[in-house]
C-alpha cells in the first residue's frame, strides 16, 4: 500500500479552513513570518511553497530576506520589528543559515516560546518530552497523522528510526513513544544496522543518505516511512535504483535529477505492507502540520 501524503494534506488542510475562518471572525486571519538569508535554491523553494500554502488556506504571510553575507548582529537588527510584533502568531527562520550567523542566537533572541511553529525551541522540545500541549516538530507530527489516518496500529509495535538529528530522528522517537510503541534509535554507530532494522514493525529513515537501507534492513510486512530527499544527478545510479522504470528515467532526462529517499525503492516497494513514496510521501505532510501549527498558536493567543 502506498502512503499519500498528498491526500492527507489536503485532508489536513480541508480541516483547518474553517478555524481559519473563525479565527477571522475574531479579528485577524492567523499570521505567519518566514525569515530567508541568503539565495539558497533549496530554501527558495521551501519558502515559496510555505507561503503558497499559507495564501491558500488564508493564512497572512510576512516574508523577511536578508542578503546571504549579513552579520548575526544585522540580522537582529532587522528582524527587531518582528520581534515586537504581536500580530504575528507563528515565526519560522529558515534553515540552514550562511555560516557567518549565529543560528542559535538567531533563533533563540527571535523566536520565541509562544511562536516557535517549528517546534525547535527548548520549551517545545521539554513538552514533547513531557507529552505536554506544544507546537512538534512538523514532519514527525505530520507522520504520526499520516500512520493515525491510514489506521496503521502503533500501540504495542517496534518502532525503529534510523537518524538522530533534533528536527525529525529524536522528535519522532519520542512521538511514537507517546502512542505507546517500543522504540529504538540507530545512528551511524550502530552496530548490526540491518538487524536492529530488520526487528521493525514501523521503520522511520531519516539518515540524508541516499538509498542506504535495503531489502537486509526491512522486514517483510514492515511499514516502511522514507523521510529522505536525495537528489541524484548520476544516470548510472538512477538506472541501478530504477531498473527499467521509463517513467523515472524520462523525468531524469527532463530535469537532469530525480529524488530518492532514504530507503533503496525497489526492496520498499516489495517487501513492506506500507511504505511512503519520494516524492510525494512525508514531504507534503511538513507543510500541512506547519499550517496546523500556525492555526494552534493564533487560536491560543487569540483565546479560541
Amino acid at each position: 500500500m502506498v502512503l499519500d501524503g498528498r491526500r492527507i494534506r489536503d485532508e489536513i488542510l480541508a480541516e483547518l479552513q474553517p478555524r481559519v475562518e473563525r479565527l477571522k471572525g475574531k479579528g485577524r486571519a492567523p499570521a505567519l513570518a518566514v525569515v530567508l538569508v541568503g539565495d539558497d535554491p533549496a530554501s527558495q523553494i521551501y519558502v515559496r511553497s510555505k507561503i503558497k500554502a499559507s495564501q491558500e488556506l488564508g493564512i497572512r504571510s510576512v516574508e523577511i530576506r536578508a542578503p546571504g553575507d549579513i552579520t548575526t548582529e544585522a540580522l537582529l537588527d532587522l528582524l527587531q520589528p518582528l520581534r515586537n510584533d504581536r500580530s504575528v502568531d507563528a515565526i519560522l527562520v529558515q534553515m540552514p543559515l550562511p555560516s557567518q550567523i549565529d543560528a542559535e542566537s538567531v533563533v533563540s533572541k527571535v523566536v520565541d516560546a509562544d511562536r516557535d511553529v517549528d517546534g525547535f525551541g527548548p520549551f517545545s522540545l521539554g513538552r514533547l518530552v513531557l507529552n505536554r500541549p506544544a507546537p512538534r516538530a512538523c514532519t514527525p507530527a505530520g507522520i504520526i497523522q499520516m500512520l493515525k489516518r491510514y489506521k496503521i496500529p502503533i500501540a504495542a509495535k517496534k518502532a525503529v528510526v534510523v537518524g538522530r538529528s533534533d528536527i525529525v530522528g529524536k522528535p519522532m522517537a519520542l512521538m511514537l513513544l507517546h502512542e505507546n510503541a517500543t522504540v529504538t534509535v540507530c545512528h551511524s554507530r550502530t552496530e548490526n544496522l540491518a538487524a536492529e532494522c530488520r526487528s521493525a514493525d514501523i521503520l522511520v529513515a531519516a539518515i540524508g543518505r541516499t538509498a542506504m537501507l535495503t531489502a537486509d534492513h526491512i522486514k517483510p510486512g514492515a511499514v516502511v516511512i522514507d523521510v529522505g530527499m536525495n537528489r541524484v544527478r548520476d544516470s548510472a545510479e538512477v538506472e541501478r535504483l530504477f531498473p527499467g522504470d521509463t517513467g523515472r528515467r524520462a523525468l531524469f532526462e527532463k530535469n537532469g535529477s530525480v529524488l530518492v529517499g532514504d530507503v533503496h525503492p525497489q526492496p520498499m516497494e516489495e517487501l513492506s505492507s506500507a511504505y511512503t513514496p519520494v516524492p510525494g510521501g512525508v514531504g507534503p505532510l511538513t507543510i500541512a502540520m506547519l499550517m496546523s501549527n500556525t492555526v494552534e498558536l493564533a487560536e491560543h493567543h487569540l483565546g479560541c
